[in-house]
């Protein structure tokens, strides 16, 4: 079974209450870690990956982006999805391609722009099949509906567009940022695996208590990099000076 196939296979028939959880590495070393507890498959975080090469979120070079990923990629034997924001511009055979050259079996793309804009959904959902089409069954795409980060927060206006991307060929929706409540609402309305952002504050539900209410799969965006982060300030501190 290829590497794709088996991420895809992870995705299904999951039970209620068990979703896929899928920790972000940002670096070699932290997906070694997270392989090394038995996580079966990852998925890089592009904010976290942004800040361990120095950037903001949102302005990693797609060269420099592409790269980590492959360095990620190389040092572990599991399934690693890409979040690759909007795409970097590229045309979808061109991303495509430089999601396989990387190694990556699977990616994010979102639906809105530079300032937090929201995409055109039609014109959305034609690019997502167009990324589709270049890869057939190469890649895993995780269609980002960004409506409760940038939008309004209308649940009707998510299960719309996510009708358009899982049409045009998604195989799963991350409604990010979704409040909890709402999701058995999408769960009810979208079609396919449903992703959810687990918040590691603890000020969210956990990641079982997420998969109770619909959700396939969990993600941390930058929050386990963050984490780190935090950790490694409390040891900086204890050093002395």
């Amino acid at each position: 079974m290829s590497k794709v196939d088996e991420f895809r296979a992870l995705h299904r028939g999951r039970a209620q209450g068990d979703p896929l959880i899928l920790p972000g590495p940002w670096d070699a070393a932290s997906a070694r870690v997270f392989v090394a507890a038995g996580y079966p498959a990852l998925a890089t975080p592009s904010d976290g990956v942004a800040a361990s090469l120095g950037y903001e979120d949102g302005e990693t070079p797609a060269d420099e982006m592409f790269a980590a990923i492959a360095r990620i990629t190389r040092s572990v034997d599991v399934p690693v999805s890409a979040d690759v924001e909007g795409g970097y511009g590229l045309a979808p055979k061109e991303l495509v391609e430089r999601l396989l050259e990387a190694g990556a079996v699977g990616c994010n793309l979102e639906d809105s722009g530079p300032g937090g804009v929201l995409k055109d959904p039609h014109e959305h959902a034609e690019y997502l099949a167009e990324v589709r089409s270049a890869a057939a069954d190469r890649l895993f795409v995780n269609a980002r509906v960004d409506t409760f980060v940038h939008g309004d927060g209308d649940p009707g206006q998510a299960v719309e567009r996510a009708a358009l991307y899982v049409a045009a060929g998604a195989d799963c929706v991350y409604p990010i940022l979704a409040p909890p409540a709402v999701l058995p609402l999408l769960r009810a309305g979208i079609q396919g695996p449903l992703n959810a952002l687990a918040r590691l504050d603890g000020e969210g539900p956990s990641s079982a208590a997420l998969g109770e209410l619909g959700a396939t799969r969990i993600t941390f965006g930058p929050g386990l990099q963050r984490r780190a982060a935090a950790a490694l300030r409390e040891i900086a501190d204890g050093l002395g000076r």
